[in-house]
């Protein structure tokens, strides 16, 4: 759940000098790989914390140690991305973002983070030798040019689900974890780590759909850091004739996290202290426009265009990317582009029958998911009730209006 900005090694660098350390990292590897590992070498997961850096950085992040008598002390980090390639963005949204299995020399690790000022967990694992190669061989392997690419997707496949199977994959024998009794969701997870970012929950909650409402079982749950490392800790060898062994032999921190000087004190501007004063705005508006008989278009105008085009955004995710984890999602109900349908019918006095129509449906429809609310299998941000309640108020009164010929 990392990325390199340009390549993050503490600062920005160019484009072309990452190009150049990835691929000398890549040939260095390479020659490398053609020799074992000796039996004092030590393989590690090192999982980073969480921190406000960036979107990405809320989450933490996982990577995986190779150290030997040798000096060789390399990271494998699958949490590369670059997003100066062409149409970044777009791929992002549609759920066509490709990262990379970079490598890199332990000190450039450590540095990158002790700069962003996380904390660095290292658990050194109880691998016998051949696991160790075996391990080893399979990341010089992944790290190739040819095979370092693979598709991202937030909940099912990152540097953390990557790290924990091809761990699970190289033992003899499997993993046996602690049994696993939270009840918690994928939402419930991600929410924890945007606690202190409301606009980022208010965010996820808008985009994301039932799926992030399922349950999760323990490996799903590993596609935070953090719940490796949890795993990790407390999980077991079983070998192929019955004996058991703790997967972590070692375990420490080797970068301490740096706290803030400043005291946090959150963000004032909340999701649900705008929306109360959007809905105290409507209300306010249709009041003064029952008593005065006059209508304020250029609110209806801005409301119904600010849901249009949020309403795009939503569709284009639920219909067009390929995100898992988003659709079905009840907030097409509320926000869709038929708001930006609306804005014409409004602001054309002889479409005054369509938009009579709009206001019918478009009350309807929000009655309606308003009324089963505690019903709906999806967890449902409290922020949009005032910002639902000004569309269902704008709508239930502009069809009265319209019948009452108020202009």
């Amino acid at each position: 759940m990392s990325a390199f900005k340009k390549i993050r090694f503490g600062k920005k660098f160019p484009v072309r000098k990452k190009a150049l350390v990835i691929l000398f990292s890549v040939l260095s590897l390479s020659s490398q790989a053609q020799n074992l590992l000796s039996d004092e070498a030590q393989i590690s997961l090192l999982t980073c914390s969480p921190s406000d850096e960036a979107v990405y950085t809320l989450y933490g992040h996982t990577a995986i140690r190779v150290r030997d008598t040798t000096g060789l002390d390399l990271v494998f980090n699958y949490g590369i991305f670059d997003f100066t390639k062409p149409n970044f963005i777009y791929r992002f949204t549609k759920g066509e973002t490709d990262y990379i299995l970079g490598v890199c020399k332990y000190e450039a690790f450590i540095i990158d983070y002790r700069m962003r000022g996380s904390e660095v967990y290292e658990q050194t694992l109880n691998l016998r030798p051949r696991e160790k190669n075996v391990l080893w061989q399979a990341l010089a392997v992944n790290a190739l040019p040819e095979n370092r690419t693979y598709r991202y997707s937030f909940f099912y496949d990152n540097c953390s689900t990557r790290a924990a199977v091809l761990i699970a994959r190289t033992v003899d024998g499997h993993i046996e974890y602690e049994k696993y009794t939270e009840n918690r969701t994928y939402r419930d997870a991600i929410n924890e780590c945007t606690r202190n970012n409301p606009w980022l929950t208010f965010g996820c909650d808008l985009v994301l759909g039932m799926p992030a409402d399922e349950v999760m079982t323990r490996n799903a749950s590993f596609f935070l850091p953090e719940n490796v490392k949890n795993a990790f800790a407390r999980a077991r060898i079983v070998r192929d004739d019955g004996t058991r062994q703790p997967l972590v032999s070692v375990s420490g921190v080797v970068v301490e996290s740096v706290a803030d000087d400043e005291p946090a004190h959150g963000n004032r501007v909340t999701p649900w202290l705008c929306g109360c004063l959007v809905f105290v705005l409507a209300a306010g508006l249709t009041l003064a426009e029952r008593l005065t008989r006059k209508y304020y278009l250029w609110f209806d105008i801005m409301l119904f265009m600010l849901a249009g085009l949020a309403g795009c955004v939503l569709f284009f995710l639920c219909f067009i990317s390929v995100h898992r984890g988003i659709w079905p999602n009840i907030s097409v109900f509320w926000l869709h582009p038929l708001h930006l349908a609306g804005v014409i019918f409004f602001a054309v006095k002889k479409l005054n029958k369509a938009a009579l129509y709009y206001h019918f449906v478009n009350f309807a429809a929000l009655f309606l998911m308003s009324a089963v609310w505690i019903f709906i299998p999806q967890h449902l941000n409290m922020a949009f009730i005032p910002l639902i309640a000004s569309l269902l108020l704008r709508s239930g009164y502009g069809w009265t209006r319209i019948k009452e010929n108020i202009r």
